[in-house]
Parts: C-alpha cells; structure tokens; sequence
C-alpha cells in the first residue's frame, strides 16, 4: 500500500494511506544503514502489520521530487514565505534569505506579510512594491480579520504547500485558519526581545482537501543560502535578468563593475534597492567562505 508521511514523532511515521486511514509505521532498519531518513512528505510504500489499530512498516520511500534541509520536508510544491509588517517588523534580509534558497531548489514562492490589521496600508504597499517588481506573488493577509485568506485558499488550492519563517510571525494562527481540527498551539511575541517564541514542536503535513496538503514546520530565524559560488547567486534574483544586457562584460556579478545594467537599474528605482544591497552581502559572504 502507497501512502504519504504526514507526521514523524520519535522514531514514529504516520502515513496518510491510499485507503483514507492513518498507519503508524517504523521505518525498516534498511533506511540506517543506507542513511536514508524518512521525511513529512515522504511518498512512501508500506506493509500493514495491524487493522485494528492501524500499525505497519515503512518498506520503501518513493522518489523525492526536492527536499528541503532546515525545515526537513519533502515533495514540496511551493512555498509561502511567512513575515509580519509589524509586530515584528520584518527582516528583509532574512527573507531575501528564504527566497534564495527557494530559487535554488526551484520551489515556487509568494510572500506572505500578516498583520495587516496593526499597521497602515501604505506601509503594505511599500513590502509589496518591494517583492512584485521582484516577481514574486504578495499576499497580505490579517488572520485577525481573515481579510486576504481568500485568496491564499486559493493559491493553495491543488498543491503541496510548505510555509517558511520566522517564529511569531502567525504561521500556525494561519493553519489554524485554513485547518481549524489542526489545532495548532499559537504563541506570543516575547515583548523583551521582539521575537516569536517556538510554538510548533514538529513538522506535520495536513491535508486541506484532496490534493492539497499543508506543512506547519517549527520556527526558525535564521537560514543560509547553502554551498553555491558567488556568481551563481544574481540568478538567485530573477529581477536583475532583465537588466544584464546592460552590463559591459558577459557573467557580470553587478557589485564592481562600471557599466553595469542592474546597477543602473538600481539607481533609476527599476530593482528595489533593499533587493539589491541584501545580495551584494550575501555576494560578500559567499567569498568569504570560499576563501576558506
């Protein structure tokens, strides 16, 4: 019987079997010795040990389409980017962060920017400026009015969906939402340091309706872009494309050069410059580590 790990806890595997019921499983001792460790996600193969309740093994996992290191998950079809506009307010940085790693597993990305309700709509307009012109999706929504989660079903509708960010941020107050049975345990904003507090414990996929699932993963803050040369990180920016043919030398990195079309682009407010000044140091970084 085929099935999807949904949920692993302690050396347990639940799988969403093909006949509707939930089997807990172990893994089979094959996995450790070929270092393969099962994933939520997972599309996997299992032998049924009991009906009554519902036990078994994991025999097999099926071919991984991606996986994502941090948070450990599988098969995933796209990716809601998960910050607040205020409250707190958002690390551009840290999201750029996400974005990049998301372009190099070729994941799908829109953002997410919640508590609308807590601040104005020109500062709504000026995140979403920032990351349309950077061709990514921008969804506000306010999980305290509900105002935007309309169009969120919508986006999800059909595919595998993990969403990323920061703690604090309201990503288990939206899969409470989108999956009230979830009943996802929210937290509160710590009012000494300003940073959500780690209120989801393990990754859990929930199947919204047939065909679409849902991953809760634990918050994390901070995120690296991963082993990758310097110069491969401007294709990790899909707005600096447009404005290549404007550089002087072909594989220009667009951080010393004179004539350089994303620069200009910079200056003449066509690339936001947030964007631009968060890839120059993530430019710097991975130099750095090279150098070592």
């Amino acid at each position: 019987m085929t099935g999807k790990i949904i949920r692993g806890i302690a050396g347990f595997y639940y799988v969403h079997a093909e006949d509707g019921r939930i089997y807990e499983c172990r893994a089979k001792g094959v996995f450790r010795s070929r270092g393969i460790k099962p994933l939520v996600g997972d599309d996997a193969e299992i032998s049924v040990l009991k009906e009554d309740p519902p036990e078994g093994n994991v025999e097999q996992i099926l071919p991984r389409r991606n996986a994502l290191v941090r948070p450990a998950v599988a098969n995933v079809d796209q990716a809601l980017v998960v910050f607040a506009v205020k409250d707190p307010e958002p690390n551009l940085n840290l999201l750029d962060r996400f974005l990049v790693m998301l372009r190099r597993l070729h994941v799908d990305a829109s953002v997410v920017f919640t508590k609308t309700d807590l601040t104005d709509e020109e500062t709504v307009d000026r995140y979403r400026a920032v990351y349309e012109k950077a061709g990514y999706p921008v969804l506000p929504l306010s999980t305290y009015t509900g105002e935007g989660l309309d169009r969120i079903r919508e986006t999800l509708k059909g595919r595998t969906t993990v969403l990323a960010g920061p703690s604090g941020v309201g990503k288990s107050s939206l899969t409470n939402l989108l999956m009230p049975e979830a009943n996802m345990e929210t937290g509160t904003v710590s009012e000494k340091i300003r940073r959500g507090r780690h209120t989801t414990r393990h990754s859990e996929l929930f199947c919204l309706e047939q065909g679409t699932y849902l991953f809760d993963t634990p918050g994390f803050s901070s995120l690296y872009a991963g082993d990758m040369e310097p110069e491969e990180l401007k294709d990790c920016f899909p707005e600096f494309a447009p404005y290549e043919d404007g550089c002087r030398f072909p594989g220009c990195v667009h951080i010393g050069e004179k004539i350089c079309g994303v620069k200009a682009a910079v200056e003449e407010g066509k690339i936001s410059r947030s964007r631009y000044e968060n890839y120059r140091l993530l430019y710097e970084e991975q130099k750095e580590k090279r150098r070592y």
